[in-house]
């Protein structure tokens, strides 16, 4: 797993400079505490918005096709540690704070968007690259997705469209032999229905 770690195993030990003086070495501190948590990443599937978690949260999904280096200024950029720190902050979020996704996504961008400026790395140019794999709505590329992939993100964000067309990938070759797709395909139905469930109340609630 890639974890440019600036201290995998040494000690921590105060620095003589108030904290805030070095807010780019806490970050970097704190990332490579985060990736040194991550059970398992995964890097074998097609993943919708380009990165997410199993439902227990033990594994990272990256999407295959996303290259693992970007070059900038010279520079070859490790991006899976920001996706990472993304991914792990979403998920505890949602799962320990019980926020909505949406909530959960918005703070764990801010932390991805810091850890890539503590780097030196534009935003702008961080985004435009990763924009360029995100495999979204129709996206024939969308074929392999991983058995126990979270669909909650997904649900929360009233994409149906997505689902249906995760459903459908099921019937596709391109799933290895040993994933077991039963129990994506009752995820996927509970959510369609949860979701059909929800906008049959919210149309109740607005015109009665």
């Amino acid at each position: 797993m890639p974890a440019a770690a600036c201290h995998p195993r040494a000690p921590h030990r105060k620095l003589r400079i108030p904290d805030w003086y070095v807010s780019s070495l806490m970050l970097d501190r704190a990332l490579d505490a985060i990736l040194r948590r991550v059970r398992k990443l995964d890097r074998t599937h097609d993943v919708p918005y380009l990165a997410g978690y199993s439902q227990d949260g033990r594994t990272i999904y990256i999407d295959r096709h996303l290259p693992r280096i970007m070059r900038y200024r010279g520079r070859e950029i490790e991006v899976d540690r920001y996706l990472i720190l993304h991914e792990e902050v979403e998920k505890t979020l949602i799962d320990q704070l019980d926020l909505h996704y949406l909530h959960a996504h918005q703070i764990a961008t801010r932390a991805e968007e810091a850890a890539v400026r503590a780097d030196g790395i534009g935003w702008r140019d961080y985004d435009r690259f990763m924009q360029k794999y995100v495999k979204r709505i129709g996206d024939e590329r969308l074929r392999k997705v991983p058995a126990d992939l979270d669909l909650k993100p997904y649900r929360d964000e009233h994409d149906f469209d997505l689902i249906e067309r995760m459903r459908k990938a099921l019937t596709r070759r391109g799933l290895r032999k040993d994933e077991d797709t039963t129990a994506l395909r009752q995820a996927l139905a509970q959510y369609a229905k949860a979701m059909r469930a929800e906008r049959r109340a919210k149309r109740a609630a607005r015109t009665g």
